[in-house]
This record gives C-alpha cells, sequence and structure tokens, in this order.
C-alpha cells in the first residue's frame, strides 16, 4: 500500500502522481515540490531572510515587528453543517491580536448553530483562541512555525523563477 510522499498518510486507491512520488491529493503534490525545492535553498539564505523578516515592518499593518506567526481559530455553523479552521497569520503581534479577538467573536456568534458539530467545536474553538490570547511567539527569535511558513514563500519563488526562466528560454527563436 502506497503512502503520501508528502504527510504519510496511506493511500488506498487514486491519489496524484508526480514521476516517482505519490501524494493522496493535489494540496500534498503542490507541498511536496515546495518542500522539494525549500531542501535546494541555501541555509545562509534562508536564515538572513528569515531574520530580515522577523525584525522588519507587520506586512499587514506595515507597523514595527517584531514579525511572527500568530493563530487564531474559528468556527461557523449552519443547521446541519459546521465548519472549523487554524488560520495561521504571518505579521506583528498587535495585528494577531485583532485576528484572535475578531476569530473570537465571530464564534462566539456564529459558531453555535449547527449539530452536533457546531455546539461541540464551539467552545473548543473558543478556549484555543483564549490559550492563543496568553502564548505570544518569543520576540527575541523566530518561530518554527515562521521558519516553515517563509522556507515555503521562498521556495515558491524559486519554483515560479524556475517555471519562467524555462518559459522565456523555450520563447528564444531557434530553442529546441
Amino acid at each position: 500500500m502506497a503512502s503520501c510522499a508528502y504527510c504519510n498518510t496511506r493511500i488506498l486507491f487514486g491519489g496524484k502522481r508526480d514521476g516517482e512520488r505519490r501524494y493522496c491529493n493535489e494540496k500534498c503534490q503542490h507541498q511536496g515540490r515546495l518542500s522539494e525545492a525549500a531542501s535546494q535553498l541555501s541555509p545562509a539564505d534562508v536564515k538572513a531572510y528569515i531574520f530580515r523578516v522577523h525584525k522588519g515592518n507587520c506586512p499587514r499593518c506595515d507597523g514595527p515587528g517584531p514579525v511572527d506567526v500568530h493563530t487564531s481559530y474559528r468556527v461557523y455553523s449552519v443547521v446541519m453543517m459546521t465548519s472549523w479552521s487554524s488560520r495561521p497569520l504571518v505579521a506583528c503581534a498587535r495585528c494577531g491580536t485583532k485576528q484572535k479577538l475578531g476569530d473570537t467573536v465571530f464564534s462566539l456568534f456564529l459558531g453555535w448553530w449547527g449539530l452536533p458539530w457546531g455546539i461541540l467545536m464551539t467552545p473548543v474553538q473558543l478556549t484555543r483562541n483564549l490559550i492563543a490570547f496568553g502564548k505570544t511567539p518569543d520576540p527575541e527569535t523566530p518561530s518554527p512555525a515562521l521558519e516553515q511558513v517563509l522556507r515555503s514563500h521562498l521556495a515558491a519563488q524559486l519554483i515560479a523563477n524556475q517555471q519562467q526562466a524555462a518559459l522565456s528560454q523555450s520563447a528564444q527563436p531557434g530553442s529546441r
């Protein structure tokens, strides 16, 4: 039985093939490509980029950093349908707090209305937000979550640059 090359989930049938690798879905296939591209990045360049973003201005409000990943939790329900999610945000602590507060209020008013998951998941997500308010990233060092997000960002840029170079090379006369 095959396993997803990105998340190691067992694949009973189907999935997505990418050369020798097999993924459970397109999202894992995309993440697998990013992970492979990230392994090609220079550790020194990655570290410099992470510290530059961490100590820079907030990408959301352009206010002073430090910038890190702040995760909020949200739930909403409509009768028999309930959806809950974790919402990571790369931003300053102030913007992270605003998102947590907004998702707490959103969940408080719109989370309860589904049976049975709305009633069960709303207190869970509200509690997770309350815990997240007290758990802020260390302002002196970037978190592992920020490193992972920024590695993926750099890898996506690397893939886009490689694709652009391949397209411009194939568009040149006499190439083939």
